[in-house]
C-alpha cells in the first residue's frame, strides 16, 4: 500500500489502487446511494469496474431487505447489479444459522418479513414476524407458550418490536441449548438532513441485557460477511477494496479482514473522526482509520474512463 493511512486517494494514485485489488466491496447506503437516489456518479463507477474486469460485490448491515429486493432497487437506480452479488444481513444470518450453526429446528426471529423470507430460502422455518402485544398481568408474561422446536433466536432490525418480543426471546434464551445471532450493532440508522433514529443495535442490546447472554453478530465488522462473500467467490483479501461511509463497521472489518479500505464521505463518518482515531494511539481505534478516503464515490470517474 502507497502512502501513510487516511490518504487522499485522487490523481494517479486513484488508477494504482483500482490495479491493485480484483474485487471491490461497496456498502450501499451513504455510499452508491442515500435513500431512494443514486450518488451522482455511482451507478458509472460500479458499471466501469465491472466492464473493467472488476469483481463488485454489495455488502449492508440494513436486514429489511431480500437480496433480490436490493437488486431490483439497485437495476431501477441503473447499476449493473445482480441477486448473488448482494449480501445483506438478511442473508448472511440465515447463510450463518445454516451453515455454522447447521440449526436443527425452528428460530424465533425479532426482524423483518426479508429476514423471514432468506430463512425460508435456506430451509429454516421461523416464528415471531409481525405485531406481539402484552396480554394479561406480569405473572403471565413468564409463562407465555413457547415453540418446543424453537432452537435459535435471531434479532434484526424490528419495526414492531416490543416488551414481549424480548420478553418471549428471554425465555427461549434461558435454554442453555438455544442459540443467539444477531444480525448487528449499528446504534443508530441516519436519515436524511442529519436526523437518525434507534438501529438494531438497540434491539439487540435490550435483548441481550433481558437474556444475560451476548450475540453472535453476523453484518459488520464480523469477518463473517467477508467470509460468505470470500467462500463463493474465492475473493482474496489482499486484493480486495472496501468502499464504506461508516468507520465503526465497514472500515473496521477491511481492517479485521486485511483489505485496503477506502472512506466515502457521503454518509456518516468525517475525515476528522479518522484523524482522531488516528492520533489516539490506541490499538483498537486504529482499525477505524481508512487507508484512503474521497469526497464520494464518483471522484474514481476519471480513472476508469481514461
Amino acid at each position: 500500500m502507497s502512502g501513510s493511512k487516511c490518504a487522499r486517494l485522487s490523481g494517479a494514485l486513484v488508477g494504482e489502487v483500482l490495479d491493485s485489488v480484483d474485487s471491490v466491496l461497496f456498502d450501499c447506503d451513504g455510499v452508491i446511494w442515500r435513500g431512494e437516489t443514486a450518488v451522482p456518479g455511482a451507478p458509472q463507477v460500479i458499471n466501469l469496474l465491472k466492464k473493467k474486469g472488476k469483481k463488485v460485490f454489495f455488502v449492508t448491515n440494513n436486514s429489511t431487505k431480500t437480496r433480490k429486493m436490493y437488486a431490483e432497487k439497485m437495476t431501477a437506480l441503473g447499476f449493473d447489479a445482480r441477486e448473488d452479488e448482494v449480501f445483506s444481513t438478511a442473508y448472511c444470518s440465515a447463510a450463518y444459522l445454516k451453515t455454522v450453526c447447521q440449526v436443527q429446528g425452528k428460530v424465533y426471529l425479532i426482524g423483518s418479513d426479508a429476514m423471514a423470507r432468506e430463512l425460508e430460502a435456506v430451509g429454516i422455518r421461523q416464528t415471531g414476524v409481525g405485531p406481539d402485544h402484552v396480554t394479561g398481568k406480569p405473572s403471565d408474561w413468564a409463562n407465555v407458550p413457547l415453540d418446543p422446536d424453537v432452537k435459535a433466536v435471531l434479532v434484526g432490525f424490528d419495526q414492531h418490536f416490543s416488551f414481549m418480543k424480548v420478553n418471549r426471546a428471554m425465555q427461549y434464551l434461558a435454554r442453555p441449548a438455544c442459540l443467539f445471532v444477531g444480525t448487528n450493532r449499528d446504534s443508530r440508522l441516519p436519515l436524511e438532513g442529519g436526523k437518525a433514529v434507534p438501529g438494531t443495535g438497540c434491539l439487540l442490546d435490550a435483548v441481550e441485557m433481558a437474556a444475560q447472554r451476548q450475540a453472535q453478530t453476523v453484518g459488520k465488522p464480523s469477518r463473517f460477511m467477508f467470509d460468505c462473500v470470500a467462500s463463493r467467490f474465492g475473493v482474496e483479501a489482499d486484493r480486495c477494496l472496501m468502499v464504506g461511509d461508516r468507520l465503526d463497521t465497514d472500515i473496521v472489518l477491511g481492517s479485521n479482514c486485511g483489505l485496503k479500505t477506502l472512506l466515502t464521505l457521503t454518509g456518516v463518518s468525517t475525515v476528522a473522526d479518522a484523524e482522531a482515531h488516528q492520533r489516539s494511539g490506541c490499538a483498537e481505534r486504529q482499525r477505524m482509520v481508512p487507508d484512503y478516503y474521497v469526497e464520494s464515490v464518483a471522484d474514481l470517474l476519471p480513472a476508469l474512463q481514461g
